[in-house]
């Protein structure tokens, strides 16, 4: 900067101050004399004080809202690692052995013996809109997964594990023409099969709930158990309503699915660790 400039410059600034010196002469005043009126005034000190401090906890709590905002990603993650903690530790997803003396050396290796591990995932790609939706999840064979393995919202039943690369699975979604699901009315205990009706999908249809069958609105409907895929008491949904047709001996009943397919994020593959065990022994029963 040569001296023409800087001349410009504390000219400028000397003609600002001048202009205005009042404003500026008044503000220290009147600063002076409110440090003077607080110091020396309790009253007012407090309630200055108690002012400053709604502000402060105003502007904190802004901070704190935009920050829990833009880490609720790491919150998601983290409570999903929880659910399945906890869900891993429920006392009916583990066989329990008979316990008689006079057969507990028989199966001492067995008690306790672990049926169902529940393991978080992440949902990539979901489809609600079609007749054939599927669900494609962040954990492959590398993680444990397998077809034919049930995946389930923190909510309710979602689908069942169909294709799995190493680090991806797709499943068939609930909200799929070809999805059947083994079910039971919790107030009366009879069995039928959920399906989706194709259209809405907050809503799917269970039947072969036979006509003589008291049905009550709201009642839950939940998994069979029989199958190896779904553990027993998972819930799918509640009773709408029904109809009844006479040229059928079984209802046709409307339920409300738990699962809300529209916010699907994050889920969790449950793995049966016993299905083939089943499966190898109910293969061995002849079917004729």
């Amino acid at each position: 900067m040569d001296f023409i400039s800087k001349f410009l410059v504390v000219r400028n600034l000397i003609i600002f101050i001048r202009r205005y010196f009042n404003f500026f002469l008044f503000l220290v005043i009147e600063i002076f004399c409110l440090v003077l009126v607080f110091r020396n005034n309790n009253y007012q000190r407090a309630t200055v004080l108690n002012s400053a401090n709604r502000v402060t906890a105003g502007l904190y709590k802004k901070y704190n809202a935009i920050q829990y905002y833009f880490h609720l990603k790491a919150i998601n993650d983290s409570l999903a690692v929880e659910n399945d903690r906890l869900r891993n530790q429920l006392l009916r997803d583990f066989r329990t052995a008979d316990t008689l003396a006079d057969q507990v050396k028989e199966i001492s290796d067995t008690a306790g013996r672990r049926k169902y591990l529940y393991m978080p995932a992440r949902v990539v790609n979901n489809s609600v809109n079609t007749l054939v939706n599927y669900i494609t999840i962040e954990r492959g064979s590398e993680e444990g997964v397998t077809p034919n393995m049930a995946v389930i919202s923190a909510t309710g039943v979602a689908g069942i594990v169909r294709s799995v690369s190493d680090h991806y699975a797709v499943a068939i979604s609930l909200l799929n023409k070809d999805s059947r699901i083994s079910a039971r009315l919790t107030r009366t205990g009879n069995f039928g099969s959920v399906r989706w009706n194709g259209r809405n999908p907050r809503y799917g249809t269970l039947t072969d709930i036979p006509r003589n069958v008291k049905v009550y609105k709201n009642d839950s409907v939940v998994t069979s158990g029989y199958s190896t895929i779904f553990p027993e008491g998972l819930l799918i949904g509640y009773v709408e309503g029904f109809t009844e047709q006479k040229s059928s001996n079984f209802h046709t009943i409307r339920i409300r699915f738990a699962t809300d397919f529209y916010r699907l994020q994050y889920v969790s593959v449950i793995r049966n660790l016993m299905s083939e065990e089943q499966k190898k022994l109910e293969a061995s029963v002849p079917h004729e």
